[in-house]
């Protein structure tokens, strides 16, 4: 850990900061002076109440709050936010008017088209009449197999106009994966595409949208929405329909309660069927309205992209900015097709203001000698977000060296699980290499060891020992709540805990190491995976690498395997760069005991490695879920090894 950072604000960027205008009013409302960020998150915890009503009134959210902001506060499990509130998240959504952009698409080389907020409006409400025709009600539940594009926004804009609740997936998962997620939550209505487009190809998807509507049997409709241009019969009705629907012009938004359900969004899978995490309206808005605005400085006439999937909920948090006024730029097909500068000439192209993607893509980028610095303007851009996996130190270098030097780069983390982040960018805070910048403000965020208690600079458990307003509503179908009693309730007793294996820093930051799950444990000593990934990725033979702990001879023993670049051969003196490379940045116990070297890592849909269905089949344990995972056939690249029953 360094205390130089890579990057500092400007005075003129931290004095037109919306979180340093916040502050202001925060310091008024409380009558307490703030001298930085750390001291707003700390009366952000401290006065819970006041700082998420004064966050509903600064962010100007259209409905009532109600007198009460929180009842049962003490019993994290069961508090209830804004009990009395009602609201509608369409209408928040499209509070703004005008023929400035509201959604932008590219679907690689092949489409681009945009809407304007007054068009969007008018398709919402187009869409909206229809759904009412079918006869949808609140609490009814729309499903979409669909690709990033305008379409779906306007479809989950004119379901929740209803009170119905949006859940999606998207075109490139496989029947039984969709059937295994909207099985569970019965559909009245489902949305699909005949095609996408991805690496220069047409990928046709009728057959399976088809397959997919055979097998849910609550559909009242099907929709298909036309985007690769596929001949041959569409599966049930066309959107262009929907778009003819007469209507009266204004939409008749339907009030819910702050705790309606808003979106179902699901996990992974890899343990067994998903679970159906069930999101509330008013905690979605509240926090996504906060990551945005405070955390992310977006305001009326930014242009933001997140490379994402409708199977991710990164794709949920985009299309939020539309309450911000700002554009949502969408991007559907190959990261790197037909080469590595595609999304950059799309952000030059579109002057984005804040530029989201995964870990592991600028990990490629720097492994491709992508240097957008020398190749594009990027004048716009101010905001790079980077999320899904670990943000390795080196990677912060790059960006500095090779992206842009003034740019706040904030590596998040949070999940589908709150549908938003607990660690998070900060406009007005300095970005040290290998750390976060903040905690959410709102979010009592520490750090736990094994006994649970809180430490600082020391490896432990993620927790969050405060009630949120974004923690799920339930787990849908989970009658006695017992399941998501489970998932995060059961470790520590009336406290969150979030699964990450991760330090606080001296400078209020945080540095993730993994999945607490995934964390190797080599004669009782816990080893992130990531510090791991850190440093044999940075080889310039090794393309990506998967770690996990092998039961052996009484104790775990660390196993690496790696993917390495075309011509490259795992011989002696590879495995030993490696082993010396481990040893000399990390610790002896870091040390694989075997590296194994294979053709290519499983991942789920949304790119992250699956590490523990990895040790499920080195073990021979069954992998409960394939469907879950985008190349389910990796996996028997790990099966009866014979390199894994010696010493």
């Amino acid at each position: 850990m360094t205390d130089q950072p890579l990057w500092t604000p400007s005075e003129a960027r931290i004095e037109r900061a919306a979180i340093t205008d916040f502050m202001a009013r925060a310091a008024g409302r409380s009558g307490r002076a703030f001298g930085d960020y750390h001291a707003l998150h700390r009366w952000s915890v401290e006065d819970r109440e006041a700082f998420w009503r004064l966050l509903w009134e600064y962010c100007e959210v259209i409905g009532e709050p109600g007198p009460l902001t929180l009842v049962d506060g003490d019993d994290i499990e069961h508090a209830q936010w804004f009990p009395e509130g009602r609201l509608n998240f369409a209408e928040n959504l499209l509070r703004h008017r005008g023929d400035a952009t509201a959604l932008h698409f590219r679907a690689e080389d092949r489409v681009e088209y945009a809407l304007s907020f007054d068009e969007l409006y008018r398709q919402v409400a187009a869409v909206a009449a229809w759904m009412r025709k079918l006869g949808l009600r609140s609490g009814d539940r729309v499903a979409a197999c669909l690709p990033n594009m305008p379409e779906t926004v306007v479809a989950m804009l004119a379901a929740t106009s209803l009170g119905a609740v949006w859940t999606s997936t998207s075109p490139d998962f496989g029947v039984e994966s969709v059937l295994d997620r909207f099985g569970q939550t019965e559909p009245k209505l489902l949305f699909v595409t005949d095609g996408y487009f991805y690496n220069g190809k047409v990928i046709e998807v009728r057959d399976k949208a088809q397959a997919i509507r055979e097998g849910l049997p609550s559909l009242l409709e099907t929709v298909e929405v036309t985007l690769a241009g596929v001949a041959g019969e569409a599966t049930g009705r066309l959107w262009s329909e929907l778009l003819q629907t007469p209507h009266a012009g204004d939409i008749e938004f339907e009030p819910t309660p702050f705790n309606h359900p808003l979106y179902i969004l699901y996990s992974s899978g890899t343990t067994g069927k998903p679970k159906c995490i069930t999101h509330k309206v008013g905690g979605v808005l509240l926090q996504h309205l906060k990551e945005h605005r405070l955390h992310s400085d977006i305001r009326p006439g930014d242009r933001v992209f997140y490379f994402t999937t409708c199977g991710w909920m990164m794709w949920n948090w985009l299309v939020s900015v539309l309450a911000s006024g700002a554009s949502a730029m969408l991007y559907d097909g190959s990261p790197f097709y037909p080469d590595g500068r595609v999304l950059w000439d799309y952000c030059d192209d579109q002057d984005f203001t804040l530029f989201g993607t995964s870990a592991k893509y600028i990990d490629a980028m720097r492994k491709a000698g992508i240097e957008p610095m020398r190749t594009h303007r990027l004048q716009s851009l101010n905001t790079l977000c980077s999320t899904g996996s670990v943000l390795a130190p080196e990677a912060f270098d790059f960006v500095y060296r090779s992206i842009k030097r003034d740019l706040n780069l904030a590596s998040i983390s949070g999940g589908t699980d709150i549908v938003s982040c607990f660690v998070l960018g900060c406009p007005i805070l300095p970005v040290y290499r290998g750390e976060s910048q903040c905690r959410g403000l709102g979010m009592d965020v520490q750090v736990f060891d094994a006994e649970g208690q809180p430490v600082i600079e020391q490896k432990g458990e993620l927790v969050c020992v405060q009630g949120f307003p974004s923690q799920p509503l339930c787990f849908w179908g989970d009658e006695d709540g017992s399941k998501y009693h489970r998932a995060y309730f059961a470790r520590f007793p009336n406290v969150w805990h979030h699964g990450d294996f991760v330090c606080l820093t001296r400078h209020g930051g945080m540095i993730i190491f993994g999945r607490s799950d995934a964390t190797l444990n080599p004669g009782g000593v816990r080893i992130g995976t990531a510090e791991i990934y850190r440093h044999v990725e940075q080889l310039d033979e090794v393309l990506e690498a998967l770690v996990i702990g092998q039961d052996w001879d009484n104790d775990v023993r660390v196993v690496l395997f790696v993917v390495l670049r075309e011509g490259q051969q795992l011989d002696d003196e590879l495995q030993q760069k490696i082993r010396r490379t481990v040893r000399e940045k990390c610790t002896p116990r870091h040390v694989p005991a075997k590296i194994i070297q294979v053709p290519e890592i499983p991942r789920t849909k949304s790119g992250k490695i699956v590490e523990l269905a990895v040790r499920d089949v080195v073990h021979g344990r069954p992998v409960q879920n394939l469907g879950a995972l985008a190349n389910p056939a990796a996996l028997e690249h790990f099966r009866d090894l014979e390199e894994l029953g010696k010493n």
